[in-house]
């Protein structure tokens, strides 16, 4: 049995879970709303405050998707409750982000600014000229948003230089040394 899936998902005051046919989950909290269509096969119940998920059958299939269900209707529920944010760094002489409106303009060595227009959802807000905070209420949203600011310069292992996540450790390299 999934010990992850197994476990009940608790919900707390002011949220509301609603199960649609053909599984689509809908979750309406203080920060927002969220939906999302679970694999049909799920049987998913409510009780006393509580939902639980179980499967079908103990095909592999069955097996890997029980424990997957029970995290993305949790990830929800902590969603719409608390939010989601990612920490990123911006690191490098020179290098440096500005926010104007919903579009956040980086500074990142290239011959032009790089701007990034935030997804609907989801917010880039600056901590000083070299930290960006991604906050939203959908997991993968965040996490896709701040993935692809990192990837417009990645950190580069002999001086650190480029944006990394605040809890990113970069293995450094030892650069060239000169002849004898």
């Amino acid at each position: 049995m999934s010990r992850i899936g197994r476990m009940p998902i608790a919900i707390p005051a002011g949220v509301t879970v609603e199960i649609a046919e053909n599984n689509k989950v809908t979750v309406k909290g203080p920060k927002g709303t969220l939906e999302r269509v679970i694999v049909p096969e799920m049987e998913l119940k409510m009780e006393d405050g509580q939902l639980t998920v179980a499967r079908p059958n103990d095909l592999k299939r069955m097996k890997s998707l029980h424990g997957l269900t029970r995290t993305l209707i949790h990830n929800m529920i902590v969603g719409v409750t608390d939010g989601y944010e990612k920490v990123l760094e911006v690191n490098g002489v020179g290098y440096r982000a500005a926010k104007q409106g919903k579009v956040l303009t980086l500074s990142l060595g290239y011959s032009h600014p790089v701007e990034m227009t935030d997804p609907d959802g989801i917010e880039a807000v600056l901590d000083g000229q070299n930290k960006i905070i991604v906050k939203g209420i959908d997991k993968e949203k965040v996490g896709q948003y701040a993935a692809e600011i990192r990837d417009k310069r990645r950190p580069e292992p002999y001086k650190g230089k480029g944006i990394k996540y605040a809890d990113e450790h970069i293995r450094r390299k030892v650069g060239k040394t000169g002849k004898k």
